[in-house]
């Protein structure tokens, strides 16, 4: 199969899984705190990973550790927590959504951190996009005035965090198999996730005694088999096949699944707020839009 062909199905493969990602949080988020989830996340994701590919980080130059870590660090495991705190708050459905930002962020941050140059159109797509995610966190608010949609910037953090991790690894771990780099991530994960595993509370009765102990365990070890393992291998191969702004143009797909999965468990989303995701979603159109012409140059 061309590379073509394969970035394609990669896409949609990991659009159906992230997708489904923010409803099993949600599930998850029933018998355990966003902390809890977090490091029971990297923890049982970090064993399955060893498992399928412990062996390929012997492959990893000392000189690629460093990267390793910050990819790690920025586009899993701080993530991972900003994504549980906020959806105590915000619906899954708007998560998803807002999750949409990663492509514009990925420009910004290709540009003032690794010297990538953009276009107009890229521009105007950031715009519009940060216009576009403004109105759904204000239409949020209002359609639910009970919750703190203050929440919805820590999924916007995630995104840029998202932004950083593209850029390092096609920037910098490119002679990496994707696979050695999601191990790697989990490895250096893991540590100060065992840290934080007895402070957590998770051992407490309360929490294993509760009624959604076992259900809300069962949709957070789901989450880490598709969500975190395959999703993390097959992102990381699909940005070395790809283009970073390419890679994370998931994100034009994860929403209409984020969407169904939110709707079919009750949540409320109206054609305002589809609206608000429509305009997010031609920003991120204009940021992926092709033009030869009127490019950014650092001097």
């Amino acid at each position: 199969m061309s590379d073509l062909n394969r970035k394609w199905l990669y896409l949609i493969f990991l659009s159906i899984i992230w997708g489904t990602s923010y409803i099993l949080i949600k599930k998850g988020l029933e018998g355990f705190t966003p902390i809890q989830l977090g490091v029971l996340r990297i923890i049982i994701a970090a064993i399955l990973l060893f498992l399928i590919g412990l062996r390929t980080l012997r492959g990893i130059s000392r000189q690629q550790w460093k990267w390793i870590a910050i990819s790690g660090m920025v586009g899993s495991f701080i993530p991972i927590f900003l994504f549980a705190f906020a959806q105590t708050q915000i619906d899954s459905s708007i998560a998803s959504i807002l999750n949409s930002l990663v492509p514009l962020f990925t420009i910004a941050v290709g540009y003032l951190a690794f010297r990538i140059a953009f276009s107009s159109n890229q521009l105007l797509g950031v715009i519009v996009g940060l216009a576009g995610a403004i109105i759904l966190i204000i239409m949020g608010a209002e359609i639910n005035p009970g919750r703190n949609y203050w929440y919805s910037g820590l999924v916007i953090i995630a995104t840029i965090c998202y932004a950083f991790n593209a850029n390092i690894i096609k920037s910098k771990l490119h002679d990496v198999t994707p696979l050695g780099i999601a191990v790697g991530n989990f490895a250096i994960m893991l540590v100060p996730a065992l840290l934080i595993l007895p402070f957590s509370g998770v051992f407490e009765a309360k929490v294993t005694e509760g009624e959604n102990f076992l259900s809300s365990l069962g949709y957070i070890v789901i989450l880490c088999i598709l969500g975190t393992c395959i999703a993390k291998v097959m992102f990381n191969k699909l940005i070395h096949i790809s283009s970073p702004v390419f890679s994370v143009s998931v994100t034009y797909l994860i929403p209409v699944v984020g969407i169904f999965w939110g709707v079919l468990d009750g949540e409320k989303f109206t054609w305002e707020q589809f609206l608000a995701g429509a305009i997010i979603l031609f920003g991120v159109y204009l940021v992926n839009k092709k033009k030869k012409h009127l490019k950014f140059e650092v001097l």
